[in-house]
């Protein structure tokens, strides 16, 4: 269902072009703020907008807004390589291999944990959207680790508080290119959508609180192992602070890593690993603790990174 909105120009985008601000204001992409543009749908004080007229602060927005494309149910099927480090009645950890997502969304055509879950057998918890039944939090796609899952209603409901007053302990290690200085620090930098509505996301006056913990393990020639520890779980986050603070992780060439040296290691995405996950289990409150080993292609970047030095 479409979807009516009235609002005056904030600003902070005085200036911007009318598609960027829309992609800024509403999280679309430029290519689909450029369609709602040309079909009429945006009205700038009353007057049909072009996607290049400049925006000025208090001109009063009316944008009428498709209706999102719904996310695809799931399907369930076995993922190779995908492999379970605990599970009880109430709760299952998987460790999520490369180019997984954790569920179905509008676009995305790879497996995802809930169906591998789904498919080798094992129940979820039903709270939630259907698409995404069970999971309490997500790892990127080309991101590994640990992921713990909901089995059942209590787990689904105490868990996703958890997460949301920050209990859970989330342990990551990044392979970044370059010497933090200092080698252990703390990144508070405010998170959203990149402005070029690309799907990336950025550090952006305004965004949501995102607090990054890391410490250097073990410095390299030109990059540093780091163990990080997330205050906050924004989409990105610790590819997008890392990146801000000209450390970007090794291999992630969206968000600027040097694609000379992610052939040289061997990476075809990030070195990044959800390594450990600490929580209160949702049954009888005593806290649990899980690790997830590397995999290969983590593994081989290290040891190039490590005959280097």
């Amino acid at each position: 269902m479409a979807e009516h909105r009235s609002l005056p120009v904030p600003d902070g985008l005085e200036g911007e072009r009318l598609d960027a601000a829309l992609a800024r204001l509403f999280g679309l992409s430029r290519t689909r703020a450029a369609e709602v543009i040309a079909a009429g749908d945006v009205l700038v004080d009353g007057q049909a907008g072009a996607k290049s007229d400049r925006m000025q602060a208090g001109s009063w927005l009316e944008v009428t807004l498709p209706a999102p494309p719904s996310a695809p149910k799931p399907r369930p099927e076995p993922v190779p390589g995908m492999t379970i480090l605990y599970e009880d009645a109430d709760i299952v950890v998987v460790n999520k291999p490369i180019g997984v997502a954790a569920h179905p969304t509008p676009g995305w055509t790879g497996p995802t944990v809930l169906e591998g879950l789904l498919g080798s057998g094992h129940t979820v918890a039903t709270s939630g959207a259907a698409e995404r039944q069970g999971i309490v939090h997500r790892l990127d796609a080309n991101t590994t680790g640990a992921m713990v899952v909901a089995k059942s209603e209590l787990a689904y409901s105490m868990l996703k508080r958890a997460f949301k007053e920050r209990t859970v302990d989330k342990r990551y290690q990044a392979l970044v290119q370059g010497h933090p200085d200092p080698l252990r620090g703390t990144i508070d930098a405010p998170i959203d959508r990149h402005p070029s509505g690309d799907g990336r996301f950025a550090v952006v006056a305004g965004g949501r609180p995102s607090v990054t913990h890391y410490d250097t393990i073990e410095a390299f020639r030109a990059l540093s192992l780091l163990d990080i520890k997330l205050e906050t779980g924004r989409t990105h986050q610790i590819r997008v602070h890392m990146s801000a603070v000209r450390h970007p992780c090794a291999g992630d060439l969206a968000y600027g890593a040097d694609p000379t040296l992610a052939a040289r290691l061997g990476l075809r995405r990030q070195w990044l690993h959800a390594v450990r996950l600490g929580f209160d289990h949702p049954a009888d409150g005593h806290w649990v603790e899980f690790e997830s080993p590397y995999p290969d292609d983590l593994v081989h970047a290290l040891e190039v990174a490590a005959a280097e030095s």
